[in-house]
């Protein structure tokens, strides 16, 4: 079984009540929930919360829902707390809940590694960066990866370091950037075991977890893809999300 599991946190600090923002006439929540439902390799989803308002609301939209501690500090550790009560559950797909836009082929190309090779445990996306906001948004985590697509580095500073382009237009030109699109993949009990681990100190310099799985010699693959996603963490991204969400019901 394929099992998506959507954290949804309410007192984020940067937007507090994220999972409840209403982007035309429907919580955020709501949005991400149903996007991942055209995924066509998730088996069933799961929305893990923290707060009686949010638990209310997803009920009412007909999801799954399962109310989480609220101490827990990452959403790994939220998915992984509903992980372990499923028992079929093979594979375990994190899907952020403030990524409204979510696409399901994007979650479809991220599980298929976990579906054709055995040695793959945890998955990820990454998309090339071809603007320089992107360039330079410390918001937005850049990964570089080996020739068999598992992860080197990430970090919120553009990498690599290209010694002799002048200008970051130049860069862009003739080096390939890649920012990461935070949805994991993995098979259970690498979820489990990851979850298990201390904070590491690049983890801790960086604020990106995903660190400390390279820290503690655990492989993540990475997936090329060509669709992007749009995370809504700040008031502002809250704006642009409502202006792009009525772009899309013109078209």
């Amino acid at each position: 079984m394929i099992i998506g599991i959507i954290p949804a946190r309410f007192a984020s600090s940067r937007l507090m009540g994220k999972p409840l923002a209403s982007i035309g006439g429907k919580p955020m929540i709501q949005h991400t929930y149903e996007r991942a439902k055209k995924s066509k390799l998730l088996n069933d989803i799961v929305i893990a919360v923290d707060d009686e308002k949010v638990f209310s609301v997803v009920k009412k939209f007909g999801a799954q829902v399962v109310m989480t501690p609220k101490d827990f500090s990452t959403g790994s550790d939220r998915i992984a707390f509903v992980a372990k009560s499923l028992a079929t559950a093979e594979i375990i797909v994190n899907i952020q809940g403030d990524e409204p836009f979510i696409s399901g082929r994007m979650i479809d190309q991220a599980i298929e590694p976990l579906l054709f090779d055995r040695k793959v445990k945890v998955s990820t996306l990454a998309k090339k960066i071809t603007s320089v906001d992107e360039y330079k948004s410390a918001s937005i985590p850049k990964v570089v990866f080996d020739y068999n697509n598992y992860a080197l580095y990430f970090s919120r500073q553009p990498i690599p370091f290209v010694r002799d382009s002048r200008t970051i237009a130049e860069k862009i030109m003739f080096t390939d950037f890649y920012k990461h699109i935070g949805l994991y993949v993995f098979r259970k009990n690498e979820l489990l075991k990851f979850t298990s681990l201390k904070q590491t100190d690049l983890e801790r310099a960086e604020k990106l977890e995903q660190l400390r799985m390279l820290e503690c010699g655990m492989k993540i693959k990475i997936v090329v893809t060509e669709y992007d996603s749009f995370s809504v963490d700040t008031p502002k991204d809250l704006e642009l999300a409502r202006k792009y969400y009525k772009k899309m019901k013109k078209k």
